[in-house]
C-alpha cells in the first residue's frame, strides 16, 4: 500500500483559526492524539492560517487554549501553514518544470462561458483548459494560474480505514489550480506539502474532506510521495440528527470548560462519540490510548447527548485525585469568569472533597455541595432550607448545643450523640437532619451532617448552631 505503515506513526490536527475550537474539531484532535499516543508516535499541530482575511491570532489562541484544557499535548512547535507559502509554491514550480502541471491563461469569463455551453449541451461542466497541452511558444504575456494535470482515464481509489475503498472516476477530477494568478498557493496544495514535509503517516479528519482526498492524491502521485493512510470520520450531529450547530447549544471546547465539565470526562465522552470498544463506556486515558483503532469507528454520524456527557463526567469526578480536582476547579472558576477561592477556602474544599465528589456531575454541582465549607457566618439559608428552621427546630438546636460542647469530635461520637438526642426527643434522626443542614449550610441538600460537622470543627459548628437557634 504505502511505506507509511512500517514507519513511526505521525498524526496531525490542522484547524483553521477562524473561531473557537469546535467540539467536532476537538474530537478530531482527540482521535489523532489517541492514535499517535497509543503507538508511541507523534501528534503534531498545524494552524491552517492561509486565509488571511478570516484567520485571527485570537482564534489561534482559543484553539490552543481549548486543546490545553482538554490535555491534548502536541509534539514540537506549532506549524503555521502561511509561513510555508514559499515551499508550497516551490512544489508547484517543480511540477510545472516536470510537465505534470501547466500554465492556464483562461479568464474567469472564458471559464464561465465554457460551463454555460457545457450545461446547454448536457456535457460535464468540469472545466477542461485549452492550455493543458498548448505549446509554450503560444503562451501570451498575461496572468495565469498553475493547474495540475489530472489523470484523464482510469480510477482513483481512496483506501479509507473508516469508509472502506472509495472509487472515483478520474474523468470526474478537474485540473485543480495549484497557484493562483498572484502566485500564491491554494489550500489543497499547502495541505499536501505540509503533510508530506511533516512526515504525516495517517490523516484522520472529518468525512467532509473525503472528496478532497482524491484531489490531494494527484499531488502525492505527481511528486512520487507516499500517500498517507486515510481515515475519514463521520461528523457529529445534534440530538435531532442534524449537523451539530449553534442551535444545539454550546459548540466550543472552552464553553464546556466554562460550564464546569471536567476535561477527563470530556475526553472520555468525545472518544465515545463515533468510536466504541465493546460495551465500555467509562475508561481512562491510558485505556483509550491502548484500545483506540480505526475498526472501532462507526460509519454513521454520532449524536451529541448532554445526559451521557454528564453521566461520564460524574464518574470521572468521583475517581479524581482530590488535589488535581481542586486545581481543575480553580481553573474552571477563571474560565467561567467567577471570583477565585481564597487560599483557606481552596484548602477547605480539597479537605472536603471526599464527601463532595461522589454524586457531582459538574463543578457547579460540586461547588454547590461544598457551600457549607466555602461560606462564612452568618449563614443566609435559602428559602427551602429556611422552612426547616421553625420555632420547634430552633429550640431543638438550642438544646443540642450543650451536648456537643464536650463530645469528642469524631464522626462516630457525633453520630452517637445526634442519634441519642433524636431518640430522647422521640423522633427519627431524619427530623433533626433538616434543621441541622439549614443551620450548618443554609441548604436543604448537602453532604452528610456528620461529615459537615467533622470538617467545620467544634467551634464553627457550635457557632452556626447557636446563630440558627437564636
Amino acid at each position: 500500500m504505502t511505506g507509511s505503515e512500517t514507519s513511526p506513526v505521525i498524526t496531525r490536527f490542522a484547524p483553521s483559526p477562524t473561531g473557537f475550537l469546535h467540539i467536532g474539531g476537538a474530537r478530531t484532535a482527540l482521535f489523532n492524539w489517541l492514535y499517535a499516543r497509543g503507538r508511541g508516535g507523534k501528534f503534531l499541530l498545524r494552524i491552517e492560517d492561509t486565509d488571511r482575511e478570516r484567520s485571527t491570532p485570537e482564534a489561534t489562541a482559543a484553539i490552543l487554549q481549548g486543546m490545553a484544557w482538554l490535555g491534548l499535548d502536541h509534539d514540537g512547535e506549532v506549524v503555521s501553514q502561511f509561513d510555508g507559502a514559499a515551499r508550497h509554491a516551490e512544489v508547484a514550480h517543480q511540477l510545472l518544470a516536470e510537465g505534470k502541471a501547466y500554465k492556464c491563461f483562461a479568464t474567469q469569463d472564458e471559464i464561465a462561458a465554457f460551463r454555460e455551453a457545457a450545461r446547454a449541451e448536457g456535457r460535464s461542466t468540469l472545466f477542461r483548459s485549452p492550455w493543458r497541452d498548448a505549446d509554450p511558444a503560444s503562451h501570451p504575456d498575461a496572468p495565469f494560474v498553475v493547474r495540475i494535470k489530472a489523470p484523464l482515464e482510469g480510477e482513483t481509489v481512496i483506501r479509507d480505514q473508516v469508509q472502506g475503498d472509495v472509487t472515483i472516476r478520474n474523468d470526474q477530477l478537474d485540473d485543480m489550480v495549484l497557484l493562483r494568478a498572484d502566485g500564491t498557493p491554494v489550500y489543497m496544495l499547502a495541505v499536501v506539502v505540509d503533510d508530506h514535509d511533516m512526515g504525516v503517516t495517517h490523516v484522520i479528519r472529518g468525512d467532509d474532506h473525503l472528496n478532497n482526498a482524491a484531489r490531494q492524491m494527484m499531488i502525492y502521485d505527481a511528486m512520487g510521495w507516499d500517500v498517507p493512510v486515510w481515515a475519514h470520520i463521520p461528523l457529529i450531529h445534534g440530538p435531532d440528527g442534524k449537523k451539530l450547530s449553534k442551535r444545539h447549544g454550546a459548540l466550543g471546547a472552552q464553553e464546556y470548560q466554562a460550564m464546569g465539565y471536567p476535561a477527563a470526562g470530556m475526553r472520555n465522552y468525545l472518544a465515545r462519540l463515533g468510536w466504541s470498544h465493546g460495551d465500555d463506556e467509562f475508561f481512562t486515558d491510558a485505556q483509550a490510548q491502548s484500545w483506540f483503532d480505526f475498526d472501532g469507528i462507526g460509519k454513521s454520524p454520532a449524536r451529541f447527548d448532554t445526559k451521557k456527557l454528564e453521566n461520564l463526567c460524574g464518574q470521572h469526578i468521583a475517581v479524581s485525585d482530590d488535589a488535581a480536582l481542586r486545581q481543575e476547579i480553580e481553573a474552571y472558576l477563571v474560565a467561567a469568569g467567577q471570583p477565585a477561592l481564597a487560599p483557606a477556602k481552596a484548602e477547605a474544599l480539597e479537605t472536603a472533597m471526599y464527601c463532595l465528589k461522589d454524586r457531582a456531575k459538574t463543578f457547579p454541582d460540586l461547588l454547590e455541595k461544598a457551600h457549607f465549607a466555602l461560606t462564612d457566618r452568618p449563614i443566609e439559608p435559602e428559602p427551602k432550607a429556611a422552612k426547616a428552621l421553625d420555632s420547634v427546630s430552633r429550640g431543638m438546636l438550642s438544646d443540642l448545643t450543650p451536648q456537643l460542647q464536650n463530645a469528642s469530635w469524631s464522626r462516630d461520637t457525633l453520630e452517637a450523640v445526634l442519634n441519642g438526642f433524636a431518640e430522647a426527643q422521640g423522633m427519627k434522626f431524619g427530623k433533626l437532619a433538616g434543621p441541622l443542614r439549614a443551620a450548618l449550610a443554609g441548604r436543604a441538600a448537602t453532604p452528610s451532617v456528620f461529615d459537615m460537622m467533622v470538617l467545620l470543627g467544634r467551634e464553627e459548628t457550635i457557632a452556626r448552631l447557636t446563630d440558627a437557634a437564636g
